[in-house]
């Protein structure tokens, strides 16, 4: 049982350099805690970010507008670079290069589950094949949960062109890839297919360093502009990107910035300390079960 702070701050040590780890009761017990007591208006797709000089309007679909000091903006790197949401004034050239010169990738999986477990017991399942759309592989998540639940990963191109499938081919496809290992795998009992790279809110789900681009994208991303902070796996520090725990450390990092940016313009920071972060509130407020694959 790990606290929220080691789970998410201490995530490589705890879990990358140690194998991995499953959240049993996945990240909802986190999202609860955090957001308790905060106002979060659910179904707001913001269209509109105006910044001036003191305050920041973001306007979403419906024309509603919200009015604040700053904002901190942790939209996934798709939704920015789709240009979905318009920065007024524009954003200048610099943010706008470094949005393009980072890639923002896919990987979508099709959980099965089955009435029991014919395949061993170890954390991965593959087969190595001449080509990456025959070269997917399964998490064995009764490992971690008891469960019969086989998790197929399909990154890169291979995600992509997954999602033109209907869900019943796509689960069909994957089948015929485990009866590559398992001839007499017997059919799940059901499936779950995502579609991140096509989810209009996300577009995609990790950015990536694209070849030939500057190596300083990741830091011009999270430069503040004004009062507006950025946040997020493709701002995080310590190439962290991609990972759970580098977008929420990029969080507090957004969070602080901002934090110190209004009480100095409010002339108050050499007399007021920081609020301490959520997830220093939250140190040791519930437990998390986590799982070693």
């Amino acid at each position: 049982m790990l606290t929220l702070l080691r789970v998410l701050l201490d995530m490589q040590e705890q879990v990358l350099s140690g194998g991995h780890g499953l959240m049993v009761q996945g990240y909802d017990p986190i999202i609860k805690a955090l957001a308790k007591d905060i106002d979060i208006r659910l179904n707001h797709r913001v269209a509109k970010i105006s910044n001036g000089p003191n305050k920041v309007m973001v306007t979403v679909e419906d024309g509603t507008g919200f009015i604040a000091d700053a904002a901190i903006i942790t939209v996934p790197l798709g939704i920015l670079k789709a240009n979905l949401i318009h920065f007024e004034p524009k954003l200048p050239q610099w943010k706008v290069d470094a949005i393009s010169d980072l890639g923002f990738g896919s990987e979508n999986k099709i959980a099965m589950q089955f009435d029991e477990v014919f395949w061993p017991d170890v954390e991965f399942l593959g087969v190595v094949a001449p080509t990456s759309y025959a070269c997917g592989y399964f998490l064995n998540l009764h490992k971690a949960t008891g469960h019969p639940v086989l998790v197929y990963m399909a990154a890169g191109r291979f995600a992509h062109d997954l999602e033109k499938l209907p869900d019943e081919p796509a689960a069909n496809f994957v089948m015929s890839q485990l009866k590559k290992m398992f001839p007499n795998a017997t059919e799940p009992v059901q499936y779950l297919v995502t579609r991140w790279g096509t989810d209009p809110n996300s577009l995609g789900c990790y950015s990536y360093d694209l070849v030939g681009k500057p190596g300083d994208s990741y830091e011009r991303l999270r430069a503040p502009l004004g009062n507006l902070f950025f946040g997020g796996e493709a701002v995080s520090m310590e190439d962290h990107q991609g990972s759970v725990h580098g977008a929420y450390s990029s969080g507090i990092m957004a969070a602080e910035n901002c934090q110190r940016h209004i009480l100095e313009r409010l002339g108050y920071f050499d007399k007021l300390q920081l609020v301490p972060s959520r997830g220093e509130i939250h140190d040791a407020a519930f437990p998390l079960q986590i799982s070693r694959m």
